[in-house]
């Protein structure tokens, strides 16, 4: 049995701690017990994401896909920030949830709450990303983060896993003091880190691995040769699902096979997305051009199944830097 519930949309910052108090937060019609048993309805949440023009048609599928497997209403509702819906599943008023990994990373110490999915960009790929350090192509200088040391480096935002964060850590094992080493210069984007560095402006510039890849190649900004990978991350897990441990374990081991069993082609062939289809990406191999349902705010392909372990990498790069992002789970 679930808790009858409704999710409204609350303020980021200070104003969240405040209407959480006053009963005005997620969920917030749902009074909190200590097992978070005894209603009829399940509260998902998500954040809003650049991605998505529509984030409840974006996750209908899922949601569907849910209320079917599971027998019971599962009220979905876009909240304001990662931050309100860490405070929600504290009180225990959302059950499922999609946020980024550092905001887990803070949840998991608070809330009563395991990851149990996390999404697949295409077919045979990896659950998450990689960032790169590249060089220009004629520049020999730099072979490994050590011979960092020295240069001018190009980094993308300091909230970009990828494009900083990631790399901040690793350049810190490394014996790399980025705030005495080394000329930082923020790009705000890494399509302009990668062309700062072909501009000369830094000696090596750290980006997410999709740009290197596919992006820019695609769109005829990065031609072959131009630049050098001198440097791969570990894999940088990607945005979990989210599901509260008050749950019954019958119904947890339910999510996680609903979820871990859709296919973005699946989905649009069981009429979970009708007159809502897209076309299957390039990066999809022989489903390219299929018709496909959304899956969450990215173009996932699936989702397979995660735990706390899947997110020590995020772990690591927070005790590492002690980055704000850790504390505040933005």
């Amino acid at each position: 049995m679930f808790r009858k519930s409704a999710l409204g949309v609350v303020a980021a910052g200070a104003a969240i701690a405040l209407l959480s108090a006053c009963g005005a937060g997620p969920g917030s019609t749902r009074s909190a017990s200590a097992d978070g048993g005894g209603s009829d309805e399940l509260v998902f949440a998500a954040i809003p994401s650049e991605q998505s023009d529509d984030l409840e048609k974006s996750f209908a599928p899922i949601v569907s896909a849910l209320e079917k497997d599971l027998g019971v209403p599962v009220r979905f509702q876009a909240v304001t920030s990662n931050a309100a819906v860490v405070e929600a599943q504290v009180a225990k008023r959302v059950d499922i949830a999609v946020y980024g990994a550092f905001s887990y990373y803070l949840a998991r110490s608070r809330a009563d709450v395991e990851p149990v999915a996390v999404p697949l960009a295409a077919p045979g790929g990896e659950p998450g990303a990689y960032a790169y350090g590249v060089t220009r192509g004629d520049d020999t200088s730099i072979t490994s983060l050590k011979d960092v040391a020295g240069k001018d480096v190009c980094f993308t935002d300091p909230g970009s896993t990828t494009g900083y964060l990631q790399p901040l850590a690793s350049l810190r094992e490394a014996g790399v003091d980025v705030d005495k080493d080394v000329k930082t210069v923020f790009t705000h984007g890494h399509d302009t880190a990668v062309a700062s560095l072909l501009a000369g402006d830094c000696d090596i510039a750290f980006v997410g691995d999709v740009f290197i890849d596919q992006l820019l190649p695609a769109r005829g900004q990065l031609k072959p040769g131009q630049v050098t990978k001198v440097w791969t991350s570990p894999l940088i897990p990607g945005p979990p699902v989210v599901v509260g441990r008050w749950l019954p374990q019958a119904t947890r081991d339910k999510i996680i096979k609903t979820v871990t069993g859709l296919t973005a082609a699946g989905a649009a062939s069981a009429g979970l997305c009708k007159g809502s289809e897209i076309k299957g990406p390039k990066n999809w191999g022989q489903y390219a051009d299929a018709p496909a349902c959304t899956l969450g705010a990215s173009t996932a392909w699936t989702f397979v199944p995660a735990t706390d372990a899947t997110y020590q990498p995020i772990a690591r790069i927070c005790e590492i830097t002690k980055a704000e992002v850790c504390t505040s789970g933005g």
